[in-house]
């Protein structure tokens, strides 16, 4: 692996992946990542990267706190930054092994991997498959080829306000309202959360058959995709994109009795249900093989809490008690998951995106710095 770093800006050389995972030509055939090191005046027994599968944490709020305690930081963004429309999280985990692999080299004594929201899930995958290798392909069965040698181990996980996935974040907030796939404005009233003669407040039977509606929905799309697959001339076309309406949908974000924090009604980006119509929102561009990596809650391996527990380092998971997108019932997953390996805090009044609360940031920062020091 060979690297280039200037100043606080690292540009680390990846392997090629198997499809055309941006449309520059130059990132194609001599694919690179990106990150930012600050680490002048740190300690060198430890340093952290900060890593989310799509988010450019280059400008991330824990690089100024954590330069005031002398604590090296990578932000790190992997090849599918700002484009999730093809994310393999196959090929992420092997992203952040380049990082992870750099500090290495660079004699840390301990490397503490931080996921911050869609992160979480990302840094599980990576240290299970740290641990013990056994991702071959894609969930379609497109080789990935990953080594031992790709993925070092780390030796702690830090969770930041992370849901347990990015196909249990989809299936939580897809709509199961809309009948055809290709009409966005199609609705069955019935079970459309935005019909308020069905809430807020939801009905308890109202909403466990909401719930199981969306899974079906998710599990109709795994369905079309895997069909859409096999009806594939391979000679032709490898895959397809398509579009993925109204996925802003999760009966939370109204009601705020269901999964009980210290929220405000909404979500974190403005009104759910425009959100929900608008052109662009989670999941809503995506091909057939990136639905299959990270939104198919049946073949995705993006699990977190599962792959966490199948990981033997020790946990620190926050929950940011105002969060208005990541639950308490998502943050236990966690716990539950690694049991007495986890260390549980609470950020109290942190919303999803701290950054107009500095003093929250200053706690959240002695929080892992204090944790660091007892592992």
């Amino acid at each position: 692996m060979s690297f280039i770093q200037n100043n606080s800006l690292l540009i680390l050389n990846v392997r090629p992946g198997e499809m055309m995972e941006s449309q520059s030509g130059i990132q194609m055939h001599n694919p690179k990542i990106f990150g930012r090191l600050e680490n002048n005046g740190c300690k060198k027994d430890i340093a952290f990267i900060v890593i989310h599968p799509t988010s450019n944490f280059m400008a991330h709020y824990l690089f100024e706190p954590f330069n005031k305690r002398n604590l090296a930081l990578l932000g790190l963004n992997t090849r599918y930054m700002g484009n999730d429309t093809m994310l393999l999280m196959e090929r992420a985990i092997q992203d952040l092994g380049a990082g992870v692999k750099y500090l290495r080299e660079q004699n840390y004594e301990k490397i503490i991997l931080v996921g911050n929201s869609g992160g979480g899930a990302l840094v599980a995958m990576y240290q299970e498959q740290a641990e013990n290798l056994t991702i071959k392909t894609t969930p379609d069965n497109l080789t990935i080829d990953l080594e031992n040698g790709d993925l070092p181990k780390a030796d702690g996980i830090v969770l930041l306000c992370a849901p347990p996935g990015r196909a249990f974040t989809l299936t939580d907030w897809i709509d199961p309202s809309i009948p055809n796939e290709q009409d966005l404005f199609s609705r069955d009233p019935a079970i459309d959360m935005y019909n308020t003669d069905n809430g807020p407040k939801y009905q308890t039977e109202w909403l466990l058959n909401y719930r199981k509606v969306q899974r079906d929905r998710n599990d109709r799309l795994t369905d079309w995709v895997m069909s859409r697959l096999d009806e594939m001339d391979q000679s032709v076309a490898t895959d397809q994109a398509f579009i993925i309406h109204r996925t802003m949908a999760d009966p939370r974000f109204l009601d705020l009795s269901l999964d009980p924090n210290d929220r405000e009604p909404g979500t974190i980006w403005g009104d759910p249900k425009q959100i929900n119509y608008a052109a662009n929102n989670i999941g809503r561009f995506t091909t057939l093989r990136s639905f299959l990596s990270q939104w198919s809650m049946r073949l995705s391996r993006a699990n977190g809490p599962k792959c966490l527990s199948n990981t033997t380092v020790p946990v620190l998971n926050i929950n940011f008690t105002a969060d208005k997108c990541v639950f308490p019932s998502q943050i236990e997953m966690w716990s539950k998951a690694c049991g007495d390996r986890c260390t549980d805090y609470s950020l109290k009044g942190a919303e999803h995106y701290p950054h107009h609360t500095p003093n929250k940031i200053d706690e959240l920062s002695d929080v892992i710095a204090e944790w660091t020091e007892e592992i």
